[in-house]
């Protein structure tokens, strides 16, 4: 098994856009995930997970944070040591009420 540290990002999210989809054959853990807001007033953002994986568990699209608000011309640290296993197909979306820039920490396992 190969573990690879990833970096993604995603630049002036203002739709529900996806920032990550783990990849066929691959585990993905997020280590972290920063929001941050370009703009210079407070808006909100949403996190969801979606999860198809075809198992024995029941799974669905999920909101991680749901309008979270984030002041003018700062971040919001989402994961606060916390870490999330997604399997392979799931994805990570994002939306911001404002322009925001998305920073995701991932470790890939194949």
């Amino acid at each position: 098994m190969a573990n690879t540290f990833k970096l993604k990002t995603k630049a002036g999210v203002t739709t529900l856009a996806t920032v990550y989809t783990v990849p066929s054959s691959t585990t993905a853990i997020v280590l972290g995930l920063v929001v941050g807001n370009t703009t210079s007033g407070a808006i909100t953002s949403t996190i969801t997970l979606s999860s198809d994986t075809s198992d024995t568990e029941t799974n669905a699209d999920v909101e991680i944070i749901t309008n979270a608000a984030i002041p003018a011309n700062s971040s919001l640290e989402v994961m606060g040591g916390n870490k999330i296993v997604m399997q392979a197909t799931d994805y990570l979306r994002v939306y911001g009420s404002g322009a925001v820039d998305v920073t995701l920490s991932i470790l890939e396992i194949t």
